[in-house]
Order: structure tokens, then C-alpha cells, then sequence
């Protein structure tokens, strides 16, 4: 019995402890002419009849005793009828701890009240506390013994009715106190007062709650009220949610954008002051100059003695060493020595502490002294290239001197013979291309459609798998691999994947505070994102949200330059741009341009993807990569010479022309040169122009030799079998798998000299991201509240607490339910932003920091939802297990089933991953149900969350059963196959398997990628 014992004196008390109350024993003393010892069941006769109850629901489970010395086929005394007993035959000494059953045949009486006589036995035994066990008597109408079922036996006029007569579980409630009444001892019985309720087999009245009516008599307090307030409350505050919810956010920003404005224009005020203040200073300079020069040839005019005028010189010049210069002396020599001071206007300028006076970088912590900084450094830079633009080449050169210049590291590639070949297909996407990028160029690489220019990006930046790669790639001339130069080196996917639910200036700052140096001082970086925001001229909605789908916001042209702005923030020594002007007008695309060309000056190495450029945006290039279909080069040089080379080989632009369009035009065949050149032969007219080999298979090309003469032919090869083609895909797919295994779990060592913030500083980051987007998402989250909310109500009115199950299927409701919602809400953790984790795994950030920050932003969820639902459920159904008991279980629920939709979301498309989170608590709690039944059920129920979650409610609930309920108890979790003691034990493994389903969700995340 101990699946159902938990504590066996607390039990016993619970049931059989009569201290105070032991009326029933003396009016039972007296009734039996004081043999009540004699009549009182012993410890063999107790465990003969309670062990008619560890058959249950088995097929040799029955509600009858079987034969025993005292009753069988031959000798059936009238004790052996219900509600009858009989006194030990002789005078002997009484053995109540006896191991066998005594004969038991005299005196046979009805059974004491408070006392229950089973039939089939002739002892007694005292009723539970809990029970009414009176003497019954004879309904002449139905033929029972009222209160009990129990009929007198026929034939027998002198058998009257006896006592109580059996005691079970629920299924048979007549010894059970009545609903609606208590029962302090097991002879008396009271109709609940009004302002209380009595549940059935209580021995008290409890106390009604406020706000619900209980009248006298009443069984159960109903306390739907409170569900009722509480689902108004909560729905009020979840409306309020749902319309207010960006205004938090949006007071932050306004208050950020204030300081910010106040800074800007104090820095445009101040370089105002500083313009003005230079040239007042260069006028006084003038005026001075013409004044000395007038005196000066008014002194030499006039004839006076040296005598006179030495001695005059002297006592001037004594004078002069003596007295310290005036303020406004000290404030034009200031200028002088600093005309760029990024301090304010002061007019103690001229201070020779001023220097010392003037904040350091590190030393700036309020958002008004950063921006402030920023936006001084800002004007500084317009100055001095509106300076530059007016001096002459030995002004050019002192600026140099004076200014310092910010470098980066220098990243060349070089390319040789760099072929690509899909595995299995023997397809080339590249081939023999040869070439190098330099630092400080802009080169563009133009094709038409299948020329493999966006592979050829992806293979310098080392993204490529899946494919066969063959020649060489050099940094820096060394045969380095390019992931380990990934922290300075910058790629622009084609799509614009960018957050839509941050604004602008939030994209940006993210990725320069996880993608500079963790050394840099804060001003710094927003210094970074400020001189990137003006540059690509995103400072009119740097304030804006991006954008998405269902939720407009900024243009997709601004988009597309913030897409840029992410990968120039970080600084990089190696940007790479796949198609960064599509979508964009010609201006928008200049303006991109010049922000890239003034990256290059930096020293960048610049490469990008583009399709039908201006002319006047395509002479802003350096350099030109020209691939033909196949992935051939037909040109990589220097855009002025380009259309020098193609002249040379006979093919001349048109007048009025753009000249990559006619290139391209050539190379899908849409036009034709004149002089007889076709787009096959301009790739190995590129090889012979530069005296690289020719592929053996491209010699029928050649000018002059004829397709059909020229070269071997091509051999045709034999059609496999289908097995052999079957076989083939098979090892196929297993070489891409294994390969792009190797490609996200490949550590190279780290070259780029950059130290980028560590785990922790980055989760801090990502907190501060993903706690602004749950913000702005919180009307999505409180629809989520609301439903929740609605299905508990639902649930708790509609699911019945029944006392012989005690409330297992209003349960097993909550479980599918709460599964199922919670799965279906976790899944857009991960499921929403795929894109953007991928983009920023492959830049280097941290991806711990990625899956923990939105684990533990998850957590708030973890903790409300349970509230949520219980708010109505509890208060609807009405269970007898604690409030507490029911919120921890949900809470281990919640966690476990939030870390099995992590995985869902992670490994599956959106579609199947919400298939699989409705279907998995379904089957999981059908096969929890029936684990009882079958052995292979009961295996496979033991890895079924729902089953320890079911046990787990089952349990705490069966533990608020005692006294009169304790067979029932017993019963109802033997059927189930629970164990009371496993309350704690259901609880652990939830949540060990809400850990090890995170565990598993984060290796997916290591090992998944853009397929």
C-alpha cells in the first residue's frame, strides 16, 4: 500500500484517530453487555478484508469476501450477514494481533453504531472519520436498510437491520457523510450552517469566501465569482496591453531623441562659433599686418636720431617682457595652435589647461556628453573636408601631418584558377577564375543570370558548401582560410534582412556594439553609427521601425541601405555586397556608392554584386569583374580599360550605350558583334590575353577552328541503371551533409587582431534587443494571455472535478491544452528571425548568447501563463488541491513543453513545427492513458512529459483525500498506476526534460543553416 501511503501515521490519525470523540465506543460498550473486545475485528480479520482491495481492476477483482472459517458453504451464521457481527466463542484471552482469523459464531448481534460489519465476516470494525455509520433501519417501501443498500435476509423474521456494512471507495458512498453536511464523530451528522459548505465525508464546516453564496446545506462553495472578476480584470489589462504597448518605448525614444537633437545642435552651434571666431581671427590678422606696415613706413620716413629712438626700443621691449599677455591674445593664440577643438565655444579658449581641462573619450557616461562628443567629431569631419577641398597640395600635405589618420587592417585576396563544382552533379559554378582585390578599391562584379556571381562572392568569403573547390585563395598572400579573418570581414546578403521590429538606429547600434572591438570606448562606437547613418543618409528615420510584412515602416530602398549600414558599422577590412543597389533609384544608389568609396579610402577592400548600373554610377567603380554563364571571366581589370579591351578584340560600344549593358546584352546572345566574335569565345579570348591555360574540353573555341574539327569531342556517357543513380544521390547527399557539418562547426584561429565583446557582455546586448522586440510584439503576447485566459474558463466549467477520479479528466484537458497553446506561442521564438540568426552566426556573434538571451526572456512567460490559465481554471473547476500545488506543476509543464517547441522551431519549417506541436500532446496523453494497460504502452508512457504531468496534478490532488476518502485514494491511483510519493519525482523529470529538450534545441541551432 505505500503507492498510496505517503506518511502511515499521519494516514491512521487521519482517519481512525478518535481522541475526544469517543461516544460511539461507549454507547457501543453498553449495547454489547461489555464484550465489545470480543466482537472487535483482529489484525488477521482487518488484512482478510482490506485484501479483497489490492485486486483492483484485475478480472479476480470482486466486491464479496471469499469463504473463510466463519463463513463458507457449510456454516453460514446470521453474523455473516451485512451489518451483523457475533463475539468470539469462549472466554479465552483476546489476541487482536492474532495471524489467524478466530472462530467467531456466539452472541451474533447488529453491528454497534459507529462501527461497519462486512458481509462475509462476523467482526466489526470502526468506521473512518468522515463516515455516518448508524444503525439502519427498515424501509418497508424499497425493502433496505436505510441509510444503507443492504437488504435483510429473507426467510428470517427475528434478522433485523443492522449497522454499516461495508467500507469502499467512492464508487459506494454509503458510509460516506452526506454533501451538504459534516460529521464530527461516525454517530452524528449536521447540516452545514449557512456561510459554509461541507463536501462529502467531511467532518467540519468550512468557511465560504466572500463574494459567493452558500446557503445552508450547501456541498461545494461556488466561487465562479471570482473567476468571473478575474477574467474581466485580466482582460482589461491585456486590452490595455494591446493598445499601449509601444508607448513605453516610445516615451524612451522621444526623451533619447531630444538629448540627441540638443546634442547636434549644439556641436552645429558650436562650429559656427568656431568658423566665425576663425574668421574674425583672420581679419584681425589682416587689419594688423596693414597697420604694421603703415607704421612702419611712417618710422622710416621721418628723421630722428638713433640716439633718440634706441633707448625708446628699449624700455618698449623691457616693458613688453613684463607684462602677460591680454585674454584676447591668449584666446587667437589658442585658436591658432587648435583651430579644430571639438570642446565649445568658451572664452576661456585661450587657457593653456584648456587640453587638460577637455574630457577624455573614456570618461564620458551620460547619453548628452556622448552625443555631444559624436556629433563634435561630426562636424570637425565636415570642416576639414570642406578645408580640403579649397587647399592647395602643400596644405594637403600639413593636414596630413596635423590630422590623425584612423587605419584598418588590410585584407587583400587573390584568386587563382578558383573552380567550383556542385558534388555529385559534376556542374561547374565557377570556373578558372583568376584575379585579385585590392584594398582601398571598389570593384563590381557584373554577369548575366547563371554566371555564378553571387557563388563567386560566397567563395571569398569562405560561405561556400556543398561544392567542390578547387585552386587557390590567398590573404594577404598567404594561404589563410577566410573564416579566420570573419570578424573584420563584412557580407551583404541579397535579401534585406534586417530586424523589422527595431528601428533603424537599433539595427545598427546592435551590431556595431557586438561587432567592434570590445575595447572601444562607447563614445566611439556611437560615433561609428552616427558617421554610418549620415553617410547613407538614414538620418530622417533612424527613429523609424524597419519594418515587416503585416507592420509598415520605412522604404524599401532605406531599407536596403540599412541592410549596408549593419556590415559598415562593424568597420570591416573585406565588405562584400551581393546586389546592395537593387531596388534603389539612381540617387539613392549614388549616395550608397559614396559611402562605400569613402570606406575604401580607409583602406577597404570593397566588392559587390550589381545588375544595370548607371554609366554615371559605374564610372565610379575601380575595378570591373565581367562573368560570362558557366562562371568564365571575359574581363577583370581597371573600368577605364574595359572598353579599351573589348575595342581591341572588335566589339565597340554604341553611342548613347551604357557599356556593361551592351557587355551583358553580348554575353546572353541578344546582340551579336559585328565582326564575328561570339560569347563563347570571349572567356578563352580573356585566357589567351593574359596567358593563362586553356581547359582542353574550351579548344573548339578557339578563332579560326571550326566547332566541328577543333579539339576532342565530347563523349557521351552511358545512362546508368536506376540503382546505380539511386546510389550515387545517396553518397551525394551524405557528402553535402557531412560537408556542411564540417563548414558550422569549423574553429580556424581567429587572424583578425580584433577582440569582439565575450558571452556575457553580448547576452547583456542581446537582453536589451530581445526585451525592446517583445515590447513592441506585446499585442501578440496578450492575445496569447486572452486565449489562455478563455480556456481555462472553458475548461473549468465545462471539465467536472469528480471525486472518484479526482478530477483526472479535467486534467488531462489541461495538460493537451496548455501543451498545445504554449508550443504554438514558443515556436515564434525561434521560427520568425532564422534569417537574421544565420546572418549573424556566420559575422561571429555569439549563438549561446543568442539562445540564452530569448530563453530567459521566455522565463516571463514560464511564470505568467500558468497564473493566467489557473486565474480561471482553479476558480471554475474548484479542485481540493492547493492553488500553489496546481501553479508548480503548470510551471514544470510550461517549461518543458516550451523547450520541446524550441527544438520544433529550430530543426522544422513553420508549417510542420506547429503540425508536430498540436499532434505530440494528443498522442502523448492518449499513450499515457493507457500505460496501465500495456506493458509496451507503459515503456513508451515513461518518455511522455504528459504522463508525469498527469501524475503530478493526479497526485496533489489524491493527497487532500484522507480519513473516509483513503481507500478510494488507494483505489483510484492503483487503476492509474501513480505512487503518491512521486509528486516530487514528476516534477524533476519535467523538468529535466524541458532542459535537455533546450540542451538538444541549442545543438540544432549549432548544426542547422540555410539549406
Amino acid at each position: 500500500m505505500g503507492y498510496c501511503i505517503k506518511d502511515w501515521r499521519a494516514d491512521w490519525d487521519g482517519a481512525f484517530n478518535y481522541t475526544g470523540n469517543v461516544e460511539f465506543i461507549s454507547n457501543c460498550i453498553k449495547n454489547s453487555k461489555r464484550d465489545i473486545g470480543y466482537r472487535i475485528c483482529t489484525a488477521a480479520e482487518i488484512k482478510y478484508y482490506f485484501s479483497s482491495f489490492t485486486n483492483i481492476g484485475t478480472p479476480q477483482h470482486s466486491s464479496y469476501l471469499k469463504p473463510n472459517l466463519n463463513c463458507n458453504l457449510t456454516n453460514w451464521e446470521s453474523g455473516c450477514e451485512p451489518g451483523w457481527g457475533c463475539s468470539l466463542d469462549g472466554e479465552g484471552k483476546v489476541d487482536l494481533r492474532a495471524s489467524r482469523i478466530p472462530a467467531r459464531t456466539s452472541d451474533c448481534q447488529p453491528c454497534c453504531e459507529g462501527f461497519f460489519c462486512p458481509e462475509g465476516i462476523t467482526c466489526m470494525m470502526p468506521c473512518p472519520k468522515g463516515a455516518y455509520c448508524p444503525r439502519g433501519k427498515l424501509n418497508k417501501t424499497s425493502g433496505l436498510c436505510d441509510p444503507y443498500t443492504y437488504q435483510v435476509p429473507a426467510g428470517d423474521p427475528n434478522h433485523t437491520c443492522g449497522g454499516a456494512d461495508v467500507w469502499t471507495d467512492a464508487t459506494k458512498t454509503d458510509l460516506f457523510c452526506s454533501p451538504g453536511s459534516y460529521c464530527p464523530t461516525t454517530i452524528k451528522k449536521y447540516t452545514c450552517s449557512s456561510g459554509f459548505y461541507c463536501r462529502m465525508g467531511s467532518t467540519s464546516q468550512r468557511p465560504c469566501l466572500k463574494l459567493t453564496a452558500c446557503g445552508k446545506g450547501t456541498a461545494n462553495q461556488k466561487i465562479h465569482a471570482y473567476g468571473i472578476f478575474l477574467v474581466v480584470a485580466l482582460s482589461f489589462i491585456l486590452l490595455i496591453i494591446y493598445n499601449c504597448s509601444d508607448q513605453v518605448l516610445l516615451i524612451r525614444e522621444r526623451k533619447a531623441a531630444k538629448s540627441r537633437e540638443a546634442a547636434a545642435r549644439h556641436a552645429r552651434e558650436t562650429a559656427q562659433a568656431r568658423e566665425r571666431w576663425k574668421s574674425a581671427k583672420d581679419g584681425l590678422k589682416k587689419h594688423k599686418l596693414g597697420a604694421l606696415t603703415e607704421q612702419m613706413s611712417r618710422t622710416f620716413s621721418r628723421k630722428k636720431s638713433t640716439r633718440n629712438s634706441e633707448p625708446l626700443k628699449f624700455s618698449a621691449g623691457s616693458k613688453a617682457k613684463n607684462k602677460e599677455p591680454s585674454n584676447l591674445t591668449k584666446m587667437m593664440q589658442s585658436l591658432e595652435d587648435d583651430p579644430h577643438s571639438t570642446e565649445g565655444f568658451d572664452l576661456q579658449i585661450g587657457d593653456k589647461n584648456i587640453k587638460k581641462q577637455a574630457p577624455k573619450v573614456k570618461n564620458l557616461h551620460t547619453h548628452s556628453q556622448i552625443f555631444k562628443y559624436a556629433y563634435g567629431q561630426l562636424e570637425k569631419e565636415k570642416a576639414m573636408q570642406q578645408e580640403s577641398k579649397n587647399l592647395t597640395f602643400t596644405g594637403l600635405i600639413q593636414m596630413a601631418k596635423e590630422t590623425e589618420v584612423k587605419t584598418r587592417p588590410v585584407i587583400e585576396v587573390d584568386f587563382k584558377d578558383l573552380t567550383l563544382t556542385l558534388k555529385g552533379k559534376d556542374k561547374n559554378l565557377l570556373r578558372c577564375v583568376t584575379g585579385k582585390l585590392y584594398p582601398g578599391r571598389v570593384s563590381a562584379v557584373m554577369g548575366p543570370s547563371g554566371a555564378g556571381k553571387t557563388t563567386f562572392l560566397s567563395a571569398l568569403s569562405g560561405k561556400v558548401h556543398g561544392c567542390t573547390v578547387t585552386g587557390s585563395i590567398l590573404i594577404n598572400g598567404k594561404a589563410e582560410p577566410m573564416t579566420a579573418y570573419k570578424r573584420i570581414i563584412g557580407f551583404v546578403p541579397q535579401d534585406d534582412i534586417v530586424h523589422g521590429n527595431l528601428t533603424v538606429e537599433e539595427n545598427l547600434r546592435f551590431s556595431a556594439r557586438c561587432r567592434l572591438s570590445a575595447n572601444m570606448p562607447k563614445p566611439d562606437k556611437v560615433l561609428v553609427v552616427e558617421r554610418v547613418i549620415e553617410a547613407l543618409g538614414l538620418g530622417a528615420v533612424r527613429d523609424s521601425l524597419v519594418g515587416t510584412v503585416e507592420k509598415r515602416g520605412i522604404s524599401g530602398g532605406q531599407r536596403k541601405r540599412v541592410n549596408v549600414g549593419l556590415e559598415m558599422v562593424m568597420e570591416p577590412s573585406l565588405l562584400i555586397l551581393d546586389e546592395p543597389t537593387t531596388g534603389l533609384d539612381s540617387a539613392s544608389s549614388q549616395l550608397l556608392l559614396k559611402a562605400l568609396r569613402r570606406e575604401a579610402r580607409e583602406g577597404v577592400n570593397i566588392c559587390m554584386v550589381l545588375h544595370q548600373p548607371s554609366y554615371a554610377l559605374f564610372r565610379m567603380f575601380d575595378d570591373f569583374i565581367l562573368l560570362a554563364k558557366g562562371g568564365l571571366t571575359v574581363f577583370h581589370g581597371s573600368v577605364k580599360k574595359v572598353e579599351e579591351y573589348f575595342a581591341g578584340i572588335g566589339i565597340v560600344v554604341p553611342d548613347r550605350v551604357n557599356p556593361p549593358d551592351h557587355f551583358i546584352d553580348i554575353l546572353e546572345g541578344i546582340v551579336k558583334p559585328d565582326t564575328g566574335v561570339t560569347h563563347e569565345q570571349l572567356p578563352v579570348r580573356w585566357m589567351l590575353h593574359n596567358g593563362y591555360p586553356v581547359p582542353q574540353d574550351m579548344m573548339h573555341h578557339l578563332d579560326g577552328i571550326a566547332a566541328s574539327s577543333a579539339g576532342p569531342k565530347p563523349v557521351m556517357k552511358r545512362d546508368q541503371s536506376f540503382a546505380g543513380d539511386l546510389w550515387r544521390d545517396v553518397k551525394t547527399n551524405v557528402e553535402v551533409k557531412k560537408d556542411h557539418l564540417r563548414h558550422n562547426f569549423l574553429v580556424s584561429k581567429d587572424l583578425s587582431d580584433r577582440v569582439t565583446p565575450g558571452i556575457a557582455r553580448q547576452y547583456r546586448y542581446y537582453l536589451g534587443r530581445v526585451g525592446k522586440q517583445r515590447l513592441r510584439d506585446a499585442q501578440m503576447l496578450a492575445a496569447d494571455y486572452l486565449i489562455l485566459l478563455l480556456a481555462g474558463a472553458i475548461l473549468g466549467i465545462f471539465s467536472k472535478m469528480n471525486d472518484d477520479s479526482f478530477g483526472a479528466n479535467g486534467y488531462t484537458y489541461t495538460v493537451i491544452a496548455v501543451s498545445l497553446l504554449c508550443k504554438i506561442s514558443a515556436l515564434r521564438t525561434f521560427s520568425l528571425d532564422k534569417l537574421h540568426y544565420w546572418r549573424e552566426s556566420a559575422s561571429g556573434i555569439s549563438c549561446l548568447a543568442h539562445f540564452l538571451s530569448k530563453d530567459t526572456l521566455d522565463h516571463f512567460n514560464t511564470v505568467i501563463k500558468p497564473l493566467v490559465y489557473l486565474s480561471t481554471f482553479y476558480f471554475f473547476s474548484n479542485p481540493r488541491s492547493s492553488f500553489q500545488d496546481n501553479y508548480i506543476i503548470l510551471l514544470c509543464l510550461v517549461y518543458c513543453v516550451t523547450g520541446i517547441a524550441y527544438a520544433f522551431a529550430i530543426y522544422l519549417d513553420p508549417s510542420p513545427a506547429q503540425l508536430w506541436s498540436v499532434l505530440l500532446p494528443v498522442v502523448m496523453t492518449l499513450v499515457a492513458n493507457q500505460a496501465k494497460d500495456s506493458q509496451v504502452a507503459g515503456a513508451v508512457a515513461r518518455f511522455c512529459y504528459t504522463k508525469w504531468a498527469l501524475e503530478a496534478f493526479v497526485v496533489a490532488n489524491a493527497d487532500r483525500y484522507s480519513g473516509v476518502w483513503l481507500i478510494s485514494r488507494c483505489t483510484t491511483l492503483y487503476k492509474k498506476g501513480y505512487d503518491v510519493n512521486d509528486w516530487m519525482l514528476c516534477l524533476i523529470i519535467l523538468m529535466v526534460i524541458g532542459l535537455f529538450s533546450r540542451i538538444m534545441a541549442f545543438i540544432l541551432l549549432l548544426i542547422t543553416q540555410k539549406r
